[in-house]
């Protein structure tokens, strides 16, 4: 495990503030540290277990007005999986009695030795970072919460360590988790996705320009016992001198904000600051047969398809392109969602600030994305795009994007009808399939399908020859057999629909 520092502005290299976790440990402290985080695990500490404690469907976006419900109606009891979750998650505070139901006197001192608890004069123990469960990881970094009104609260500093929230989660998930030589994790932040990168990864490059965030990444390296990563302090792909790399990830600061305030938040007043560097930056830097994924949110204007700024940034170079649509909200959705005051009248000053941004922009809506890019392969034709919707997934959907691509490759075969004479087709799995006219549509219905068991539940309406195809694969059919039955299509609609119905996974062939 390496840490290095490149030259970056000075006006990031601030002082950690004695409110929070330092995120530095002796190399003497570091095994007992290591031993209390898996007494933590050893409670149940992860995110199943916790998502189930707190009767949540996801942690991702956990509102922390609801935490006076969770402690009265979940936490209750006070045993040890309770406490932990109140303590590293909820950031409550313990009194001495609940601390013990976890940690030993000297667990409690090393905790404190650390930067991670701190003791009132009262008593009361209060955690200095939150700990994040991810999958059966667990994440240190800065509380979600930072300015809640409790004693040692704090305004957000310039290099506040983002909390693992929605997006690091959705970009967790929809990572590829394929064996890989190097990876990159640029706006690293906590670390998250490098130190889940580094399980499947022969060396993990992990990026940040705020010190402060490559000091967390290498603690919570520390922490997991995990050798293969190196910390860079540095700005973007600066840091890492041309270097290429087969996984390429990034969660960087994306919010269109007129304030520009919270250097981890905000991108710009466009929102595109800096991940428009990222994404021009992966063909000096993405490796032959890599990948890259980036999760972001985009501010969307009428008659533009987002596609045409990703591959106006990417200035000509031959990346295919699938765009993953989690979510979006109106401008002025948008706009509320963001404002802050501390009366109504600048509260509403605010709004109109940042609705007043989002208009000069011309953004109608701002999108939540999760984008993926490799290397356009010219045996399949020209660089290709695709976009798809899908409620964010709750469970990993990385081999479902992986999926994706190879299916958009095996469409572009230019021997594909000659392969449809030799070859079998069949449903993909369950797929669901609902009429139109059972929800008051027109005569002239269309049916949609949905491959269920899913992490990405997509749905796709079908035209009538696929419909026609789905309805008779009951069983596995040779496509010709197939085309003959077929009698009311001519040939080359069956193919195009077999194209179609393989592109979006709902039947595979064989031979």
């Amino acid at each position: 495990m390496r840490f290095r520092v490149c030259k970056v502005d000075s006006a990031v290299q601030s002082i950690c503030m004695t409110e929070r976790a330092p995120f530095v440990v002796d190399d003497c402290d570091l095994p007992g540290l290591q031993s209390a985080v898996s007494k933590l695990a050893g409670f149940g500490y992860s995110e199943k277990a916790v998502r189930e404690r707190l009767g949540v469907d996801d942690l991702a976006g956990l509102p922390w007005r609801a935490t006076p419900i969770y402690r009265a109606e979940r936490l209750a009891s006070g045993d040890p999986l309770a406490c932990a979750i109140d303590l590293f998650l909820l950031q409550g505070a313990l009194r001495p009695g609940d601390l013990q139901t976890m940690f030993s006197p000297s667990e409690c001192d090393l905790l404190i030795r650390a930067g991670l608890l701190a003791i009132s004069p009262t008593g009361l123990a209060r955690a200095r970072a939150s700990l994040f469960p991810v999958g059966d990881r667990l994440i240190f970094s800065d509380h979600a919460w930072p300015e809640l009104p409790h004693p040692g609260s704090y305004p957000v500093p310039a290099d506040h360590v983002m909390a693992v929230g929605l997006d690091s989660r959705h970009l967790a998930r929809c990572t590829t988790r394929r064996p890989f030589r190097t990876a990159l994790d640029v706006c690293t932040g906590s670390g998250i996705h490098g130190l889940l990168a580094s399980s499947h990864t022969e060396r993990v490059v992990a990026v940040d320009i705020n010190p402060r965030a490559a000091a967390c990444t290498l603690f919570n390296a520390g922490v997991l016992g995990i050798p293969n990563v190196e910390t860079v302090v540095g700005d973007l792909f600066e840091a890492v001198n041309g270097e290429r790399y087969d996984l390429i990830t990034a969660n960087p600061p994306f919010v269109p904000s007129p304030l520009d305030s919270l250097r981890f938040r905000d991108g710009g007043r466009s929102g595109e600051d800096i991940q428009k560097r990222i994404v021009a930056g992966l063909p000096r830097h993405l490796a032959p047969g890599g990948r890259a994924q980036i999760v972001t949110e985009l501010g969307e204007r009428e008659g533009e398809p987002l596609v045409n700024r990703l591959r106006a940034w990417l200035d000509g170079a031959p990346l295919d392109i699938h765009i993953l649509r989690l979510g979006e909200h109106t401008a002025e959705k948008y706009a509320v969602g963001h404002a802050q005051g501390e009366d109504y009248s600048a509260y509403l000053e605010s709004v109109d600030a940042w609705a007043a941004n989002l208009r000069a922009h011309a953004y109608t809506r701002v999108v939540s994305l999760v984008i993926s890019f490799e290397w356009s392969d010219p045996q399949f034709g020209p660089p290709w795009d695709r976009v798809d919707e899908a409620p964010p997934p709750r469970r990993d959907a990385g081999a479902e994007i992986d999926a994706i691509f190879e299916a958009e490759r095996l469409v572009r075969r230019a021997g594909l009808p000659e392969m449809f004479q030799h070859s079998w087709v069949e449903r993909a799995g369950p797929i669901a399939v609902l009429d139109a006219y059972l929800l008051g549509g027109a005569i002239d219905a269309k049916a949609k399908a949905t491959l269920l068991g899913q992490a990405l539940t997509m749905e796709y309406f079908l035209d009538v020859a696929e419909r026609e195809i789905l309805g008779r694969l009951d069983t596995r059919v040779a496509v010709p057999e197939l085309i003959r039955s077929l009698k009311q299509f001519d040939e080359a609609m069956v193919i195009e629909a077999l194209r179609s119905l393989l592109r979006q996974r709902l039947v595979r062939i064989g031979q």
